[in-house]
């Protein structure tokens, strides 16, 4: 716990992205191999799942997004895999272009995508530091 809080930080809830066609971000977002945990159109919601952890990325309906982006700087949101290189070739593979080629960073290496609003998300691999990921050993 920070010396600063009077709380404990225990972990990641949702990652809401802001989204303005939920139909055609849950479609963009099947494609880029994600599977839709639930939907709720009344609310103009759908989460997807990351793994096996319950939180995952919260696509949410905003009307005023409808085919324009955002007016501010997109956050990027990255996600542990265990090859980001092979995630690059199966997302190129499944119709999604990537920003730009699988890049190096100090862990191992990641590749990043973008839906049409704009959101940013990236897929990194523990290739060069396999004890800090989540499957300890991975390549």
């Amino acid at each position: 716990m920070s010396d600063h809080a009077s709380y404990e930080l225990l972990g990641f809830d949702n990652v809401l992205l802001p989204v303005g066609d939920l139909d055609e971000a849950v479609a963009f977002y099947r494609q880029a191999g994600f599977d839709v945990a639930f939907r709720l159109d009344e609310a103009g919601i759908a989460l997807l799942s990351v793994g096996s952890e319950t939180p995952g990325v919260l696509l949410r309906l905003e009307e005023e997004l409808r085919r324009r982006p955002p007016v501010w700087a997109s956050a990027r949101v990255w996600l542990e895999v265990s090859d980001a290189r092979a995630a690059g070739r199966a997302l190129t593979s499944a119709g999604i272009r990537p920003l730009d080629e699988p890049f190096p960073v100090a862990t191992g290496w990641t590749v990043e995508i973008a839906d049409p609003w704009g959101n940013v998300l990236g897929f990194t691999d523990y290739s060069k530091r396999p004890e800090l990921g989540r499957k300890k050993g991975a390549p």
